[in-house]
């Protein structure tokens, strides 16, 4: 049981990092995973067999969702944009309770509130910034180009792991996100199947060892500075619901869109919470 939990766990993670706006990490704190899963990467080899059972079904459930669900969230997206945001801002709403329980533990002091005002202003200078209106072209990389796609990885994961930044809009303000995600959509062409795998090698190598780097600079964080590490996170989570919803604010929706709007912030909020207890 606790096996499908984690995978289930791991598509939401999985579903986040593909839409532009909703962080990864955000959603490993709203599903009660963050701690865990930066002391699992950052200790990965002191207790082997027992991460290897923790992040797999993790791992498993991202792939999944990834592999399976990126069209269909494509869709979602396109032909049904207020529902399909609103169900993501719930299960952001759903783990503010648990990340606030962190955050409230101690005192509360200026300085506490101060770390808060400043990730909450970091994200709104990235839902902010320009939009990148152009690609990058993946086809005949040179040593160079592998090199790029490899250090892309690294601000990719470090995005994937934040909380509040969204890898995927990282990913578009450099050009980056449309080459990719149509990479991972020609997996099964099997015609170009060596020269996908070519591309994203580099860039999945990019991104573990991305991970690993700040998962050891959090942790550190965590260890020395608990609860100003905590408002930082309540920041950037805060600011990033801000983030979800500019995209659509130009959307007229119906008013059974609205409705079905309500009730997805409802579910997605309570699957959160519900998920986050597990």
């Amino acid at each position: 049981m606790k096996n499908i939990i984690l995978i289930l766990k791991g598509m939401l993670i999985g579903v986040a990092n593909i839409i532009p706006g909703v962080s990864g990490g955000t959603l490993m704190i709203t599903l009660g995973l963050y701690e865990e899963v930066i002391n699992t990467i950052s200790h990965f080899f002191e207790n082997f067999k027992k991460n290897m059972k923790f992040i797999i079904p993790i791992g498993i459930g991202m792939i999944v969702s990834i592999l399976l669900l990126s069209k269909v969230i494509s869709v979602c997206l396109e032909k049904y944009p207020f529902p399909t945001t609103f169900f993501f801002i719930g299960l952001i709403l759903g783990g503010i309770p648990l990340l606030w329980k962190h955050a409230s533990g101690a005192k509360r002091k200026v300085s506490n509130w101060a770390v808060f005002g400043i990730t909450f202003g970091i994200i709104l200078l990235f839902t902010f910034a320009k939009n990148g209106n152009y690609f990058v072209s993946l086809n005949n990389l040179d040593i160079y180009g592998y090199v790029k796609l490899f250090v892309i990885g690294i601000i990719s994961a470090a995005t994937m792991v934040i909380p509040g930044i969204s890898g995927s809009f990282v990913l578009m303000l450099l050009g980056y996100y449309e080459p990719i995600v149509n990479t991972i959509k020609d997996l099964t062409n099997m015609d170009l199947f060596g020269r996908n795998i070519l591309i994203l090698a580099p860039f999945g190598i990019g991104i573990v060892v991305g991970i690993v780097l700040v998962a050891k600079l959090i942790e550190y964080l965590l260890n020395r500075y608990p609860v100003k590490t905590y408002y930082g996170v309540l920041g950037f989570v805060l600011a990033s619901i801000i983030a979800i919803i500019i995209p659509i604010l130009n959307v007229t929706p119906s008013i059974i869109e609205v409705i079905i709007s309500v009730i997805l912030i409802f579910v997605g909020a309570l699957t959160a919470y519900k998920l986050g207890e597990k």
